[in-house]
C-alpha cells in the first residue's frame, strides 16, 4: 500500500511492449473468477434494498477512540473506519483468493518482467468533497504512507516498491525493485485519500498532526453523528460515485452503521440481550455456549448463527519475546509450550469449539506437513547453519495430553530440556547458573484472559517457573507492545492463502529493531529472511509452496510461538427482525464486514418486501450454518 515517482520514464511507458497482463482486475496466479463486464459478485444480492440502520459493537479492544486518522502511530481510530471510508484501486472478492477487481481503477496492466503495475483511474471516481480522484492523489497517498509519520508496517510492506510515476491525470505506474507477483495486489489495496486532507488555509499539516480532521476519502460511507466514548455512526453517501459498479452492486445497503462502545464485556452482552444493538460476534466459547440466551432469543428476535467459512486458520499464539535473555535458548521456549494443556482447556472451558493451531499456514496449500520434500530441502540445505536441526525432520505437532499422551510426560520432557539449557530447581524455584529464578510476566489488556492463562501458570509452577498475569489498560498495552516491553502475550495473527511481504514485518530481521513493527518475537535469523525473500519473489505457485512450507518449518521448530486455537465458523448473534442477508455465504467471509457490506435492513418497506420474497427463515442457528 504505497507510492512515489517522476515523469522521466513517461516516454518508456508510451512505447512499452504489450503487457503480460491487462484487464479489469489482477490475479496472483493469472486466473480471475469473474470475467470482464460481470454483473455483480455472486454473494451480493443486486436487488438488496437500501435504507435502515444496523447497530453493532466495536471490534477493537480499545474502549474508545481519539482520532480519525487510522494510519498514524499514536492513538486509536474508530472501529471499521478504514473499511467504510476509504476506497482502493482494486477490491478483493470474498469467494476467491489472490485476486483484485477494479474499484477506483478501471484497468490494471503488468508487463512481462513484472517490474511495474499501471493503473488507469475511472473518470467518475470522486472524493467526498466532490473532486475527482487523480493520479496525483494516489502518489500523495503512497508517499505519505511510506513517510516518517505512519506505522512502520507500511514501509516494510512496500519495501520492494521503487516508486510511483504520474503518467497523466488518471494514470499511475508503480515501479518495483524486483519481480514480485503480489505487489500489484499490495499497491492495488492501498486506501486512497485526497491531497487536501489536513489542509488549513491552503497549507498542509504534518501528517501526524492530522488527527480529528475527517478524512477526505471516496468510500461508500462518511462519518456521521458521534458521541465520544459511546458510539459513532457512519452515514451512507447517497451520491457515492461507485454505487452502480459491478464490484459494489448489492453492497453497502444500510443508510446508517452505528458502532457502539462498551468498556465491559458483561455490559456488552446484557445490552445485546436488551436489544440495544443488532449484531455481535463472539470469541468466547463459554459466553456462546452458556450466556447467549434470554427472552429475545426465545422469541426468535435474536438468533445465534454459526456461519461456516474456509478462511485460513491464522496462527493465534502465545508470543515469546526472544529479546529477553531468559528466552534466548530454544529449549526453554519449547519447554514452555510443553506445559500448555490445550485438551484440558477444550474440555473444561471451550466446549470443544476450537481446533489446535499448528504452524503459520493452517487450512492453506502453504501448510507444511510430514517431512520436507526435495524442493523444500533444496531451500533449507544452503541455510542449514541457521536452521534448527529438527526442521529437517517431520513438521511439528503440538503436544497433546489425551489418548496415549499425558501432561505428566510432557512436563518430564520439559524438565529435561530445561536441565539441558542450564536451568534446575533450587530453593523452590527454577534457576539458572547465576541463581536467577525464571519468572515470566504475561501481558494482557483484558482481565478475562486470566481464565485461560491460569491453568498454564499452574502447570509451569510444577516446573518451578513463576508466571505472573499482568492486565493493563489498553493504551498502556499498546504502548508496551510497540516498544516490545513484554515477556509473553497473545496475538491473533490473521492467516493468508497468499503470503508475501507482510511476513518480513512479522519475522524479518530489519523489523526486529524497528519500534512499532510487527516482529513481536524479535527473531533475527538470516535463514528466515532468505526464505521470506524466496516466498515473496516466487514466480509461480510451484515456486511459492516450497518456500512458504520451508518457512513454516523453521518458525515452528524455533519455538518462538506457542500455538493456541482457531475456529471454522463466525459465531454471531443477530437481530432477525431487523436484518436480512443473502442466500449465499461466501467461503472467505470476513465476519462482521461481510454483514456490513452485504446484509440489509428489514425495517424499510423495500426490505420487508425483499425479505418476504426471499422467504428465508432466520429463527434457528442451524439455518445460519
Amino acid at each position: 500500500m504505497r507510492f512515489s515517482w517522476i515523469a522521466g520514464s513517461l516516454s518508456l511507458w508510451c512505447c512499452a511492449a504489450v503487457p503480460a497482463w491487462a484487464a479489469h482486475g489482477y490475479a496472483l496466479w493469472d486466473e480471475l473468477k469473474y470475467p470482464a463486464g460481470f454483473s455483480h459478485f455472486a454473494y451480493a444480492d443486486p436487488n438488496a434494498p437500501k435504507g435502515g440502520e444496523i447497530r453493532l459493537v466495536s471490534n477493537v479492544r480499545s474502549s474508545t477512540f481519539d482520532k480519525y486518522n487510522p494510519f498514524t502511530i499514536k492513538g486509536s481510530a474508530p472501529a471499521y473506519l478504514g473499511d467504510m471510508l476509504f476506497d482502493t484501486l482494486l477490491t478483493g472478492s470474498m469467494d476467491e483468493n489472490g485476486s483484485g477487481y477494479g474499484l477506483l481503477a478501471e484497468d490494471v496492466s503488468v508487463p512481462a518482467d513484472r517490474l511495474s503495475a499501471t493503473f488507469v483511474l475511472r473518470k467518475e471516481a470522486r472524493f467526498h468533497d466532490g473532486r475527482p480522484v487523480t493520479a496525483a492523489d494516489v502518489r500523495f497517498t503512497y508517499e505519505t504512507l511510506v513517510g516518517p509519520y505512519t506505522s512502520p508496517g507500511y514501509k516494510t510492506l512496500l519495501e520492494d516498491v521503487a516508486g510511483i510515476d504520474v503518467l497523466d491525470a488518471r494514470t499511475v505506474r508503480f515501479r518495483f525493485k524486483k519481480p514480485n507477483r503480489e505487489l500489484p495486489l499490495t499497491v492495488g489495496g492501498l486506501p486512497i485519500f485526497s491531497q487536501r486532507w489536513g489542509m488549513v488555509n491552503g497549507k498542509a499539516k504534518r501528517f501526524d498532526e492530522v488527527v480529528m480532521d475527517p478524512p477526505i476519502s471516496s468510500g461508500p460511507y462518511r462519518i456521521g453523528p458521534v458521541n465520544f466514548g459511546k458510539d459513532i455512526t457512519y452515514v451512507r453517501d447517497p451520491d457515492y460515485w461507485a454505487r452502480d459498479l459491478n464490484v459494489k452492486r448489492g453492497m453497502d445497503n444500510f443508510d446508517r452503521v452505528t458502532v457502539k462502545i462498551y468498556k465491559d464485556n458483561t455490559a456488552k452482552l446484557e445490552a445485546l440481550k436488551a436489544g440495544e444493538f443488532d449484531l455481535m460476534r463472539f470469541f468466547s466459547a463459554g459466553d456462546w455456549a452458556r450466556r447467549v440466551n434470554g427472552r429475545k432469543f426465545d422469541s426468535g428476535e435474536l438468533v445465534k448463527g454459526e456461519f461456516k467459512h474456509q478462511l485460513p486458520t491464522g496462527f493465534q499464539s502465545y508470543v515469546i519475546n526472544t529479546r529477553r535473555d531468559k528466552f534466548k535458548d530454544a529449549r526453554v521456549r519449547e519447554a514452555l509450550g510443553l506445559a500448555f494443556d490445550f485438551e484440558w482447556l477444550s474440555r473444561q472451558l471451550f466446549y470443544g469449539a476450537y481446533e489446535r493451531v499448528n504452524g503459520l499456514f493452517g487450512n492453506t496449500d502453504c501448510q507444511a506437513k510430514g517431512s520436507p520434500t526435495a524442493e523444500e530441502l533444496a531451500l533449507l540445505n544452503p541455510l542449514r547453519k541457521n536452521i534448527p536441526a529438527a526442521a529437517f525432520g517431520p513438521m511439528t505437532t503440538p503436544p497433546r495430553t489425551d489418548g496415549d499422551s499425558s501432561l505428566r510426560a510432557n512436563l518430564r520432557k520439559a524438565q529435561a530440556l530445561l536441565r539441558e539449557a542450564g536451568w534446575e530447581v533450587r530453593d523452590g524455584a527454577l534457576r539458572n547458573a547465576k541463581g536467577e529464578a525464571l519468572v515470566i510476566d504475561y501481558l494482557d489488556s483484558n482481565e478475562g484472559g486470566a481464565r485461560v492463562v491460569v491453568p498454564w501458570a499452574r502447570n509451569l509452577e510444577k516446573l518451578g517457573i513463576k508466571l505472573n498475569y499482568r492486565a493493563v489498560d489498553f493504551a498502556l498495552y499498546q504502548q508496551r507492545l510497540s516498544k516490545f516491553e513484554f515477556d509473553i502475550m497473545t496475538i491473533n495473527f490473521p492467516g493468508t492463502n497468499s503470503p508475501g511481504q507482510e511476513f518480513a514485518d512479522m519475522f524479518g530481521s530489519k523489523a526486529a529493531t524497528v519500534e512499532d513493527s510487527g516482529n513481536y518475537t524479535g527473531v533475527q535469523n538470516p535463514a528466515v529472511d532468505a526464505l521470506i525473500n524466496r516466498m515473496v519473489s516466487a514466480k509461480s505457485k510451484a515456486d511459492l509452496l516450497p518456500a512458504c512450507r520451508a518457512l513454516d518449518r523453521v518458525i515452528a521448530h524455533s519455538h518462538i510461538l506457542i500455538p493456541q486455537y482457531s475456529q471454522s465458523t463466525h459465531r454471531m448473534a443477530y437481530n432477525a427482525w431487523r436484518l436480512a442477508w443473502p442466500l449465499e455465504v461466501p467461503p472467505y467471509s470476513p465476519g462482521e464486514t461481510w454483514v456490513i457490506h452485504t446484509w440489509w435492513s428489514r425495517q424499510t418497506e423495500a426490505g420487508k418486501t425483499q425479505a418476504a420474497a426471499a422467504a428465508k427463515p432466520a429463527a434457528s442457528s442451524a439455518e445460519a450454518k
